[in-house]
C-alpha cells in the first residue's frame, strides 16, 4: 500500500530498518522519521485523486507507514473542519482567520491522529503490549486505539489529569495508573518498566510513527486551502509533535510537487507556567532546559521537558515564527469569547491560540489580509470542570422576570 522505505534519525541520519519496532536512534539516541520513496510517490500517485477519498487522514494513505490496509487501526479520525472565526477576525482587525477543529475527532483530540497511526503501525509490527505516560488527551486516544486493535495497553497519567481523561481510559479497559508528579514523572515510570515488564514504549517522539498521524493535519490544511499553504499557523506546544509533523509534511508535498515553496510561519503558544520552549527561542538555545515546578490548568501544556525540543525549535526559526506565553486566566477568558462570540466550546491549549493571535496583533506581526489558522486541539467539554457557572434557580410557580410574559 505504502511507500514507507526507511527510519532516519533527526540528529545524527542514522538509517534503520522499519520491519521491526523501534524507538529512538540506537546511536544518539534523538527522534526518529519514517521517510518515503517519495520520487516512486510522486510518479504514481496523482493529487486530484485525493478529493475522491475517505474523508479521513487515511486518504493520504501512501504516505503513512502501515505498509497493508488490514492492519489501519481507524475510528475516523481525520479530515476536520477549517471554521472561519468572522467575530475575532472583526475584532482583531484581521480578514483570514480560521481555527482547525480537532476537537472533533474520535475521543474529542487531535491525539486520535498520532495514536490511530502508532496503534495501526504496532499491530501490523507484532506488538501485544504497550505503555505510554500521558497528561490526558493521549491517553484517552491510546485507551480507545488499543481496544480496537487488542492490543493490552498500560498507562501512567498525573494524579490531576483531567476527570473525563481518567473515565475515558477506565471505560476502554486500560491499565491505568495515576503518578503524584508530573507527565514527564509518569515517562521515567513507563522507560523503566520498558525491560522488565515487557511493554512497547509508545511516548510522544520515542517512537517513530505517532508523528506520521499528525503530519496528515499539515496535508489537510493544504489540501482545504486548495493546495496552497496560510501565512500564519499558531500551534499550542506541549510535546510538539503536531508542529514538527506539519513541518515533515510540508516538506513531503513539495517534494511530491503537490504545493510550492511557500511556508506559514510557525507560531509555538505556552502556558506562562510551562514555556520551555518558548524560553529557549527567546535565548536563542537549539534546545530546551526542563521547567521547574510546572504549573497550568492546561493539561497538554504542562510538559516540562520535549524530547523533540531541537525539532519544534527548528521549526519555528526555519519559519521565521514566533513563540509566545499566555496566563491561565487569559486561556480562561478566551475559552469564554470564543464560546460565545465564535459557538466555539475551545479546550484551554486551543484557547491559548487566541491569546496568542492577540498578541501577534499588538505587536504588530501579522497583517491584515494573512491567513491565520488557530488550533484547538481538543472539545472544551472535555475540560467542564474549569467553567463554574453561577446559574439562577427558581421555583416553576414564580419564575424570574426574564421569562414571565407580558
Amino acid at each position: 500500500m505504502g511507500y514507507l522505505h526507511h527510519l532516519e534519525c533527526t540528529a545524527c541520519g542514522a538509517q534503520f530498518t522499519p520491519d521491526r519496532p523501534h524507538t529512538v536512534c540506537e546511536r544518539c539516541g534523538k527522534v526518529l522519521y519514517p521517510r518515503y520513496d517519495l520520487d516512486r510517490a510522486k510518479a504514481e500517485i496523482r493529487r486530484d485523486e485525493i478529493a475522491g477519498r475517505v474523508p479521513t487522514m487515511w486518504r493520504y494513505r501512501e504516505l503513512m507507514p502501515v505498509n497493508d490496509a488490514a492492519h489501519i487501526v481507524t475510528l475516523g479520525e481525520g479530515m476536520t473542519p477549517l471554521l472561519p472565526l468572522p467575530a475575532a477576525g472583526r475584532r482583531l482587525g484581521l480578514k483570514h482567520v480560521f481555527v482547525k477543529e480537532e476537537g472533533l475527532n474520535p475521543t474529542g483530540s487531535f491525539k486520535a491522529r498520532g495514536l490511530s497511526a502508532a496503534v495501526s503501525k504496532a499491530k501490523e509490527l507484532g506488538v501485544r503490549m504497550v505503555g505510554m505516560p500521558s497528561a490526558g488527551n493521549a491517553a484517552s486516544a491510546a485507551a480507545a486505539y488499543c481496544a480496537r486493535a487488542g492490543i493490552e495497553l498500560y498507562l501512567v497519567m498525573p494524579e490531576d489529569a483531567p476527570p473525563t481523561n481518567k473515565a475515558e481510559c477506565a471505560v476502554y479497559g486500560s491499565h491505568t495508573y495515576l503518578i503524584k508528579g508530573l507527565i514527564t514523572d509518569a515517562g521515567r515510570v513507563i522507560r523503566e518498566g520498558t525491560s522488565g515488564k515487557g511493554w512497547f514504549d509508545m511516548s510522544t517522539l520515542r517512537e517513530p510513527y505517532r508523528v506520521e498521524g499528525k503530519k496528515t493535519l499539515g496535508y489537510e490544511l493544504a489540501e482545504q486551502f486548495e493546495w496552497s499553504l496560510p501565512d500564519v499557523i499558531i500551534y499550542p506546544t506541549g510535546g510538539g509533535t503536531g508542529i514538527v509533523g506539519m513541518w515533515k509534511a510540508f516538506e513531503e508535498m513539495e517534494q511530491l510537487g503537490w504545493i510550492g515553496r511557500h511556508r506559514p510561519r510557525m507560531v509555538v503558544v505556552q502556558a506562562a507556567g510551562c514555556a520551555p520552549i518558548v524560553r529557549a527561542y527567546r535565548a536563542g538555545r537549539d534546545s530546551a532546559e526542563p521547567w521547574q515546578n510546572a504549573e497550568t490548568i492546561a493539561a497538554g501544556l504542562r510538559v516540562p521537558a520535549a524530547i523533540g525540543d531541537y525539532l519544534i525549535l527548528q521549526a519555528v526559526r526555519d519559519s521565521e515564527g514566533a513563540a509566545y506565553t499566555v496566563t491561565d486566566n487569559e486561556i480562561l477568558a478566551d475559552m469564554h469569547e470564543l464560546a460565545r462570540e465564535e459557538g466555539l466550546f475551545a479546550c484551554p491549549e486551543g484557547a491559548a491560540t487566541y491569546g496568542a493571535l492577540k498578541a501577534m496583533v499588538r505587536e504588530g506581526k501579522v497583517a491584515p489580509d494573512e491567513r491565520v489558522v488557530l488550533f484547538n486541539t481538543g472539545a472544551g467539554l472535555k475540560y467542564a470542570e474549569l467553567i463554574h457557572p453561577a446559574l439562577p434557580v427558581f421555583d416553576p410557580a414564580h419564575p424570574p422576570a426574564a421569562l414571565r410574559g407580558a
